[in-house]
């Protein structure tokens, strides 16, 4: 029973930080979005956030909570429709014969967000060792001299970030 009364207790502390701050945050967003609808759908994702975190009873600064989950939403899309569009200016640089189909492209741009968030977390010098290597191709000696440091430094960048993407598959 008291499990019931828990959900309940929770459902309600949820419905009220919607009806209290649903109208801000959709404000504060379309302020950063310059997009209602953009806004309308990054406000539901971060009270969908919040219902799954299950954080709503305990909100002592419920805005502050609230534009903090939706920050990181912001970044997301932003980073998202950057990939899409890069993506999309190579796919258009090539012939029509070699254009994957719809649901091809979707997949390819779902792995490269996915690689996006395990890079996340690299310091710069190492993403961008990591990447020369990795995606370049280049040889060690190469990527020493592309980034002015020595080949050992490569290898300790290199190691790094692929440690940081084991550690980030694991997830």
């Amino acid at each position: 029973m008291s499990g019931s009364v828990t959900e309940t207790t929770h459902h309600q502390h949820l419905h009220r930080l919607y009806q209290d701050h649903n109208g801000w945050l959709r404000g504060w967003l379309r302020q950063r979005l310059s997009n209602s609808a953009d806004a309308a759908d990054l406000a539901q994702d971060t009270f969908v956030r919040v219902m799954v975190a299950r954080t709503a009873h305990s909100l002592q600064q419920p805005r502050h909570y609230l534009a903090t989950i939706a920050r990181g939403l912001v970044i997301d899309l932003y980073r998202r429709r950057s990939l899409e569009q890069a993506y999309l200016q190579a796919l258009a640089s090539r012939p029509d014969v070699h254009a994957p189909c719809a649901e091809t492209r979707a997949i390819i741009l779902e792995s490269l967000l996915a690689i996006d968030r395990m890079l996340d977390g690299l310091g710069l010098r190492t993403r961008q060792i990591f990447l020369a290597v990795q995606l370049d191709g280049l040889t060690y000696e190469k990527t020493a001299e592309r980034f002015n440091v020595s080949v050992s430094t490569v290898r300790k960048h290199l190691a790094k970030g692929l440690m940081h993407c084991l550690l980030m598959d694991g997830e």
